[in-house]
Formats: C-alpha cells, structure tokens, sequence
C-alpha cells in the first residue's frame, strides 16, 4: 500500500472524488457477482462501499478478497468515485486489497435474544448502534469536561475505595481491605467536599457502584458518576448550574454529533431546543399531580420509575423536582428552613419519561444534626469523624450535584435500556464478559 490510510469519514465525501486513497478496517458486508466483489468496510468513523474488480485487482487478490468473511480485517487502494447506490454516495474501486486477518463465520445476526448478544458482548460491541452511542457518550464526556472548566470548577480524582458507604450500607458492595472492611465507592462526594476547602469549586468524573437487585431500564450496578461540589453555593446556583450544564451537553452532541444521531433517528433540533431555565416544582406538588393521575402516593413516598415517567411522558425538556421529604433522603442534606419536614434537595428528570438523570442538595454544616442523622442510618460514627472535621474547621454553605453518565446519555439517544450505553453493562446477573 503506497499511500498513508486515511479515515472513512474523509473518503465518503465530494472532496474526495477521484482521490487515490488507502482505507483499512473491517468487512461490514460482502457479497460477489461474477468477477465482481461488493465489500462495504467499516472503521471508527463508518461504513464506505469498496467494489473489487477481477481484472484490477488479480484473480488471486480478487479469490481472497470475495472469500473474505465478515469482520475479516482488511486493506483497500484505490479511488474515490461518486455512486449514488453506495452508502454515503461514494465508492472506492480497488486497485489493490491486503486481507490482514481472516475471520471465522461471525456469530452475531439479526433475530438473536438480548442475552446472547450479551453474553457475545465483546463482539456486539462492533454494532453501528452501539458505536454512535459510545461516540455519543464520549461527546457529553467532553463537553461536560469543556462547560466545567469555563467555569471554573477543577477537576479531582477521588479515591473508589473507601471506608464510608455514603450512599446506605444496603447498597455498597463490601470487600476486605488488608484485613479491614471497606467499600467501593457508590459516591465522591464526601472527599470533593473536603476539596472544596482549598480549592472551593470541584468536581470528578469516576466509576460508582451501587449494590442494588434492581432490574430496570435505568438500573446498572456499575455506572459513570459525574460530581460537582461548590463553595458558597445555596439551591438557585446549584440549580443553575445543573441545568447550563444540561443546556451545553445538549448543544454540543446536536452540533458535533450529526451522523450519529441520525443512525439512531434523533432529530438534533430536539436538544438544541433544550434551554434553561428548566421547570421547577416542588415534591409536594409532583404528590399532587400524580395523586390527580391515579397513583396511590402521598407525602412521603418516594417516586419511582413509574411516577417519574408520568411526570415527565409529554415534557420535551427535563424537570426539577425540589425539596423531598428528609426522612427518604440522604443524612447529609440541608433540612429546609420553610419546611422542616424537606431537605434542600432537587432530581432533574429527563423528558418523555426517561427519569432521574442528576441528583443534587445543599449540604447539612451542623455537626449535631449530621451525627444525629448518622446514628439513625446506624453508622459506625468513628468512620465518619473526618467528614465531620469539615464542619469544624471553617464550613461554609455548599452544594453540588451527581449526574448518571449513562441516563443521560439514554436519553439523549432514546435508548430503550440503560446497558446500551455503557460498553460491558455490569448487572445483578451479569459480570462478564
């Protein structure tokens, strides 16, 4: 092969027409006719049709190229030419073809159960769906990363062993750490709120763990966490900044993501029409809508996927739901001051039903009430003494906020399950491969 490979992104386009160009990748789809080969090859960027000519190529590239299996890893010369059949409107005729590697017969196909093809997950993988989704999935990663440092919140790597199950001891899985129980971590936020002390605005983006037998389309039990804490901070710029942040992450799949929204049929007008501010209703007003709708709810539930989804059905941009009862939330939320049965606390939940995709609250800074909420959870208070530290030394009102990666993402994709977002889905049945 005389010239560099290039992408297939940059060969399926005009500019290219009537380039010598090399591709390398692997066979999408292939069929033969006569002395003429259809191979439609597949990288990172795409699918671009390559036709393969007996008198072009030799009868022995020609016999190894048209024997070629899907998923064998090839090498194409040739050139660039317009072919309105073709995906993309372009074709490459071979002058040249290099079978890197053979394939066996490829075992995945249209009809197959969702359990075998996760079980065949390392090979699934290779779906165009799920390739827009992961590339869908690194664009919110980067624009969440890019709007955090506009403004200025600075980037942490906290640690995922711990020895505080923050979120409640039910839901953290457990290990023995050198002979001493530990945890793997199920949130940072503990350790960015001792960062924010030097550093007042941080957030990281780790993996959290969550040890719960949920079975729904919004439940893995491995999942990407992305926290912020910030100093000085009260509901409204929490608030506020959940929602840029959701405003940004938005645009910047819409504008930098177009080929693969269209392979998942999502109109890119959708998220650029996702604007703060956003709705914000109060829990004890979300009892009452959905009272009005039939459920059997009252203060004090919690809402699940089934309330969050009616709530949310005919909604085309997320919600807030503020100020949940104290006695369903976490031990470190601010009790409200106009109602001491609530907590500073608010769930933004994606539209059209896709449910909780950030949670967030001002923080508890009494000492007393946070031990008091510690020993009703039935806390080894001595493993928290440090987290108390920060209220006695210095505190300040903060708040911040976690985002579920992969909610997000099934939302903007319109995924039906929470798996199809994440490479290797990690579920109360399932870790592998």
């Amino acid at each position: 092969m005389s010239e560099p490979p290039i992408p297939v992104d940059r060969a399926n386009s005009p500019e290219s027409v009537g380039k010598h160009v090399t591709l390398r990748g692997w066979i999408y789809r292939t069929r033969t006719q006569g002395g003429l080969a259809f191979l439609v090859l597949r990288d990172s960027t795409g699918i671009m049709q390559v036709t393969v000519r007996k008198q072009s190529v030799g009868e022995e590239a020609f016999g190894r190229a048209s024997a070629a299996l899907i998923e064998s890893a090839i090498e194409v010369e040739g050139e660039v030419a317009s072919d309105a059949r073709a995906p993309g409107g372009h074709e490459v005729r071979a002058q040249a073809v290099r079978i890197i590697s053979p394939a066996e017969v490829f075992p995945i196909f249209s009809g197959q159960t969702e359990e075998f093809l996760l079980d065949k997950r390392h090979l699934s993988i290779r779906s165009r769906d799920i390739v827009a989704v992961l590339r869908v999935k690194a664009e919110v990663l980067r624009s969440a990363r890019a709007f955090l440092a506009s403004e200025r919140v600075i980037e942490m790597t906290p640690p995922l062993l711990t020895g505080n199950a923050a979120e409640g001891g039910s839901e953290a899985f457990t290990l023995d750490y050198f002979g001493r129980p530990a945890f793997l971590s199920q949130t940072a936020q503990l350790y960015l709120e001792a960062l924010i002390y030097p550093l007042e605005r941080v957030y990281s983006i780790t993996t959290s763990f969550r040890a719960e037998k949920s079975r729904t389309p919004r439940h893995v039990t491995e999942f990407t966490h992305l926290e912020a804490e910030l100093a000085w901070a009260g509901m409204k710029e929490n608030l506020d900044l959940q929602e840029r942040l959701i405003e940004a992450i938005c645009r910047d799949v819409a504008d930098h993501c177009p080929a693969e929204l269209s392979l998942l049929n999502v109109d890119p007008a959708e998220l650029r029409s996702v604007k703060a501010p956003f709705d914000r209703i109060r829990y004890e007003e979300a009892i009452q809508q959905l009272q009005a709708k039939g459920f059997a709810v009252e203060f004090g539930s919690d809402l699940g996927t089934a309330e969050e989804r009616a709530l949310t059905l005919e909604r085309t941009s997320p919600l807030f739901v503020t100020n949940y009862p104290e006695a369903i939330k976490a031990f470190y939320m601010l009790r409200s001051a106009d109602d001491p049965r609530t907590v500073e606390c608010d769930d933004l939940l994606g539209p059209q039903g896709y449910g909780e995709i950030i949670g967030g609250s001002c923080r508890e800074t009494d000492v007393v009430r946070l031990r008091e909420r510690l020993e009703k959870t039935g806390a080894a208070l001595e493993n928290y003494e440090w987290y108390l530290d920060l209220r006695r030394y210095g505190s300040v009102p903060h708040a911040g906020f976690g985002v579920g990666i992969e909610r997000v993402v099934r939302w903007i994709t319109r995924r039906e399950h929470i798996r199809d977002t994440t490479p290797f889905p990690r579920t109360p049945s399932r870790v592998l491969p």
